[in-house]
């Protein structure tokens, strides 16, 4: 049986298909078993799409938490059901004294940990049902606000009543709701009216491939799309590493997670609690993902033992 490929696909999302849209494409193309994204994008939404093949569907969630840029375009003067263009326009308010130092003056309130409320038409579950399934029955409910990190909401251009925004933040962050929530601040009402996810984590623009590009390599046949499979590694620069020996290697690999006296042979620096650690083999392949708890153990969140089967196999 021929090994499963593994790797990062990083698609540029066209404006218009779903994320799971993409998803199915993409597998269909590789002939994966094994498929999944890393954060969805709004089907109207372009731009970095990481996706996870094989193996890396276990390391998705690491990904998806690496820190997001986008470039964004708030219209002002109109918000609508969705928080952007897709939606009802619930409101028309004139633009009275607004310019470019108002516009940049507002955006530095939402720098730092902010508080926001998810929109209706999101993929957040309230009591087992996703908030968009509510909104399309006419239902709105209460939603609990969520504290989300942005490191910078910076303003690129002003063109009224239009407005280039470029953000950096954590995952989590609901950029419809920044663009209405900006819209409040002024005075005059906002929405999302472009999105383009400019990074995930690793992975930013310049990585990625447009879906066309994928389907005429794959008429070339499927070995020449390997090409584009970025490896776990790679996926995983944003987290901390730390080199294992053979011994260990194999311990690990079976489960065990690496003990204080380990991590002092291996002289691994001191970790602060909460610290992801990717665990390499001699070879420099990611054996494992594991977490600190700031005391000198590591705790083991995935093992990628199929990455690893020599390790395994061997008696220790």
């Amino acid at each position: 049986m021929a090994h499963e490929l593994s790797g990062v696909v990083v698609v540029n999302k066209p404006s218009g298909p779903t994320s799971f849209d993409v998803v199915r494409r993409v597998k269909g193309l590789f002939k994966a078993r094994r498929c999944g994204h890393t954060g969805t994008l709004d089907p109207t939404a372009t731009g970095v799409l990481p996706i996870c093949i094989g193996d890396a569907t276990k390391i998705a969630s690491f990904v998806s938490e690496g820190e997001k840029e986008y470039d964004a375009v708030v219209r002002f003067g109109v918000t609508t059901d969705t928080q952007d263009g897709a939606g009802r326009t619930v409101e028309t308010r004139p633009l009275e004294g607004l310019g470019e130092e108002r516009v940049r003056e507002a955006l530095r309130d939402f720098v730092g940990l902010v508080q926001q409320t998810p929109p209706m038409y999101s993929a957040r579950k309230v009591d087992g049902k996703r908030l968009y399934e509510l909104a399309r029955a006419g239902e709105e409910v209460e939603r609990e606000a969520r504290q989300v990190h942005i490191e910078e909401a910076r303003l690129l251009w002003f063109r009224s009543p239009d407005a280039g925004v470029f953000v950096r933040c954590s995952k989590g962050t609901y950029l419809r709701t920044l663009a209405h929530d900006l819209g409040q601040k002024v005075g005059c009402g906002a929405h999302l009216r472009e999105l383009k996810r400019a990074r995930v984590g690793p992975f930013g623009l310049e990585d990625s491939v447009g879906l066309d590009t994928l389907m005429a390599t794959a008429k070339e046949g499927r070995e020449h799309l390997d090409r584009f499979v970025h490896p776990l590694a790679r996926a995983l620069t944003d987290l901390a590493e730390l080199q294992l020996d053979m011994q260990l290697a194999r311990r690990v690999a079976h489960g065990h997670a690496p003990g204080p006296a380990d991590l002092s042979r291996l002289r691994a620096p001191p970790y602060p609690r909460g610290r992801k650690v990717r665990l390499m083999d001699p070879e420099g392949r990611v054996l494992a993902v594991a977490e600190s708890d700031g005391v000198g153990m590591l705790k083991l969140l995935r093992v990628l033992v199929s990455g690893a089967h020599d390790l395994v196999d061997k008696d220790y």
